[in-house]
C-alpha cells in the first residue's frame, strides 16, 4: 500500500511538470494520462466505466479488469505509467522541451542534410545506396559459404563440429597448454620487482604523463598537486572514498582531494587518461606477442550495490538476486582496456557493444570485435557489418539458433535441419534509405549507438526499421556461422580474447576491493566515476606489467634459455600478487627512480626452472 501511495505521488508530479507529445493525432495513452491528471487535480473523483485500454498489452488488460467492479484503479493506474515509460523509451511519446526524453526523429540527421550527404556520398558506411545492390552482393556471399559448409559437412571434414539430420552439434573448444603457460608466468613473475601499487602509479606516469590529461576545468593547466591528484584516483579505482582515503594517505587532506574532484576529474579527462596508458601499453613491443592489435572483445562485470544509495539498481537473473550495476568494458588483443562504461544490471549489454568501438579516445583500431551470448543479436549483426567490423561473438546456444537464405534451394540438402527460412527481401528494400538514415546518423555522432538501439528496441510493437535491421542480422549472423563452423582458427582466437576479459575482471576485481567491492554510492555520476578510477589503474598495472614481463624474457633469454614467442602469449600481463594494493597509501615521491627501471629479482633466476623437462 505505502508502495503504491509513493507511486501515485510520483506520477502526480511527473503529470503536473511535464507536457507529454505524441506523433499520433489523438494517441489512447495521452488521453489516459489526462484523465489520471484531472484524478490528481480533483477535477474528477473516479475512473469513468471505460477509459482508454487500447494501448494496453494482453496480460495488462487481464489485470486491469480483475478489480470487484470490473476495473482496478490501481492497476489502471500502475499500467499506464508502464506503459508510458516504455512509449517515452521508444521515442514515440516525448517530453516537451527535454534533452532526454527527445522524439525519434530527433536522434536522427536531418532528411535534407542526410540527402545531400546521401547524393554525395559522404556517409561513410561500407553499404551500397540500393537495398537491392546489397542483398545480391551478401547474398552471393552467403551461398558461396553455404555451399562450402555443405561440401566440408558432407565430406566429414569439419573441426569439432557435426551436422546430422537431428541437426548442428559443435564440441567445446579446448583448452591447451594450461599447466605449462601457469608455471612459465608464475617464473617470470618470480622475476619481477615487487612495489606499491602508488610507486606503480607514479612509475607509469613517468613513462606516459597520463596525469598531465586531468586538466582544470577554468584554466587547462595540469594539477598543482599530482599527490592529490593520484589519490583522488585511486580512491575511485580501490572503492575506497574520498575520506578514508585521506584517512590512508599521508599528507593528502580531503580538501585536497575534494578540490582534485572539483577542478580536475571529469569524464572527459578520465577518458583522456585511459587513452594514453591504453595507447602506450598497446604499442609496446613485447605487446604484440599477445595478438595483431586489431581485434578486441568486451563483457560486463557485475559488482553488487551495498548501503543505501540516492539510486536504487535493477535486478538481473543472470546475476544472481542481489542488486547491483555492470561495468561494461573493452579490451584488445594485446590487454589494452580501452574503454568502459556503467550499465543498469537489468539493461540488456548488446546495444553498448558499438558504443566501445566507435567512440573510445584512443588510436587502437579495431577490425574484428567478440563479445559472449548476451552481444549477439540481430541488430549488432547488421551495424557492425555496416560500420566496417567483423562481429564475431560466441554464442552459447549456436546450434539451435535456425541459419536464413536469401533464395529458395539456396542450401544443400545437408544443410536443411539448420535453416529457418527466407529472408524478407522486400523489407529491407523498401526500408534501405531508413537504414542509411540511422547508420549515418551514428557514423556522423548524431546519436550514441546505445540510446538509438535502446529506442528502436523499446517499441511496443516491433516497427519497420527494427524489423529490416533484424532480417539484416539474420543474413550476416548466417554468414557468421559458416565461418565459425569452417575456420577452427577464428572460433579460437574469439574465444581467447574472450578470456582475455575475463582475466582482466579478475584483476579489477582484485583492485576494487574496498567495502567488499560493493557499490555504495550508487548515483549515475558516482559510479562513473568508480568504473573510469578503475578502469585507468587496471590499464598502469597492465602497462607495467608488459614493461617489465618483457625485461624478465629478455634476461631469461640473454641466459641462454630458449623462450619462444608462442610460449610467451599465454602469459597475460594480468597478474597482481606483486603488486601492494593494501595498507597505508604513501605518495611522498612521484618521481620516477633515477634509472628508467627497477632491478629485476635476478637472485631467484633458475635456469633449469625455464628450461623444458
Amino acid at each position: 500500500m505505502s508502495r503504491f501511495l509513493s507511486l501515485r505521488r510520483a506520477a502526480a508530479l511527473m503529470f503536473e511538470a511535464f507536457a507529454f507529445r505524441s506523433h499520433r493525432a489523438a494517441d489512447p495513452i495521452l488521453a489516459a494520462v489526462a484523465l489520471l491528471h484531472d484524478l490528481h487535480r480533483g477535477c474528477r473523483r473516479n475512473l469513468p466505466d471505460r477509459p482508454p485500454t487500447v494501448f494496453l498489452r494482453r496480460a495488462w488488460r487481464k489485470r486491469v479488469k480483475a478489480g470487484p467492479n470490473g476495473l482496478d484503479p490501481r492497476a489502471y493506474e500502475v499500467a499506464v505509467i508502464v506503459h508510458l515509460r516504455e512509449r517515452l523509451r521508444a521515442g514515440d511519446i516525448w517530453v516537451e522541451g527535454s534533452r532526454a526524453w527527445r522524439q525519434f526523429e530527433d536522434y536522427l540527421l536531418p532528411p535534407a542534410t542526410f540527402s545531400i550527404m546521401r547524393a554525395e556520398n559522404r556517409l561513410g558506411l561500407g553499404l551500397p545506396n540500393n537495398g537491392a545492390t546489397w542483398l545480391a552482393a551478401r547474398g552471393a556471399v552467403l551461398q558461396a559459404r553455404l555451399q562450402e559448409l555443405a561440401t566440408e559437412a558432407t565430406a566429414g571434414r569439419l573441426t569439432d563440429a557435426t551436422i546430422t539430420d537431428a541437426g548442428l552439434s559443435i564440441s567445446p573448444i579446448r583448452r591447451e597448454q594450461q599447466d605449462d603457460a601457469r608455471t612459465l608466468s608464475s617464473r617470470l613473475y618470480g622475476l619481477m620487482p615487487r612495489i606499491r601499487i602508488t610507486d606503480l602509479l607514479a612509475e607509469v606516469n613517468g613513462w606516459t604523463n597520463f596525469a598531465d590529461c586531468f586538466t582544470h576545468f577554468r584554466t587547462g593547466e595540469t594539477a598543482a598537486e599530482p599527490p592529490a591528484l593520484m589519490g583522488a584516483i585511486l580512491a575511485d579505482a580501490t572503492n575506497l572514498g574520498l575520506d578514508r582515503m585521506a584517512e590512508s594517505s599521508r599528507g593528502i587532506t580531503i580538501h585536497q582531494l575534494n578540490l582534485m574532484i572539483d577542478r580536475h576529474i571529469r569524464p572527459d579527462t578520465y577518458a583522456a587518461a585511459v587513452a594514453t596508458i591504453a595507447d602506450a601499453q598497446h604499442i609496446e613491443p613485447f605487446a604484440a606477442i599477445w595478438g595483431p592489435g586489431d581485434t578486441s572483445s568486451s563483457d560486463g562485470q557485475f559488482f553488487p550495490a551495498g548501503g543505501r544509495g540516492e539510486a536504487a539498481s535493477d535486478y538481473n537473473a543472470r546475476h544472481g538476486s542481489e542488486p547491483g550495476s555492470v561495468f561494461y568494458g573493452f579490451i584488445s588483443d594485446r590487454f589494452a582496456s580501452f574503454y568502459s562504461r556503467v550499465i543498469a544490471a537489468a539493461a540488456s549489454e548488446a546495444p553498448y557493444v558499438l558504443d566501445g568501438l566507435m567512440h573510445h579516445d584512443s588510436t587502437i583500431e579495431i577490425r574484428e570485435h567478440a563479445t559472449d551470448t548476451a552481444g549477439a543479436v540481430e541488430s549488432i549483426f547488421a551495424l557492425a557489418h555496416a560500420f566496417g567490423y567483423r562481429f564475431v561473438p560466441r554464442i552459447r546456444d549456436l546450434s539451435d539458433r535456425r541459419l536464413y537464405v536469401t533464395g529458395r534451394d539456396m542450401a544443400a540438402r545437408v544443410l536443411e535441419p539448420l535453416i529457418g527460412g527466407m529472408i524478407n527481401s522486400a523489407l529491407v528494400e523498401e526500408n534501405w534509405s531508413e537504414v542509411l538514415r540511422l547508420a549515418a546518423s551514428i557514423r556522423a555522432g548524431t546519436v550514441p549507438p546505445s540510446v538509438i538501439l535502446r529506442k528502436i528496441a523499446a517499441f511496443p510493437r516491433q516497427n519497420a526499421l527494427n524489423r529490416t535491421l533484424r532480417e539484416m542480422g539474420r543474413i550476416e549472423r548466417s554468414i557468421f556461422t559458416c565461418d565459425w563452423l569452417l575456420d577452427p582458427e577464428l572460433r579460437r582466437r574469439s574465444h581467447g580474447n574472450l578470456n582475455k576479459g575475463e582475466s582482466r575482471h579478475a584483476l579489477a576485481r582484485a583492485v576494487f576491493f574496498h567495502r567488499l567491492g560493493e557499490l555504495r554510492d550508487r548515483t549515475a555520476e558516482g559510479m562513473a566515476y568508480r568504473a573510469s578510477g578503475l578502469n585507468l589503474v587496471v590499464n598502469a598495472i597492465i602497462l607495467w606489467n608488459t614493461t617489465y614481463l618483457s625485461r624478465a624474457a629478455a634476461y631469461v633469454r640473454g641466459q641462454g634459455v630458449t623462450l619462444t614467442d608462442d610460449a610467451l602469449s599465454h602469459v597475460a600481463p594480468v597478474k597482481w600478487d606483486h603488486i601492494a594494493l593494501t595498507g597505508d597509501y604513501l605518495w611522498s615521491d612521484l618521481e620516477m627512480p633515477p634509472e628508467r627501471f627497477r632491478p629485476l629479482r635476478t637472485s631467484r633466476f633458475r635456469p633449469e626452472a625455464f628450461r623444458a623437462p
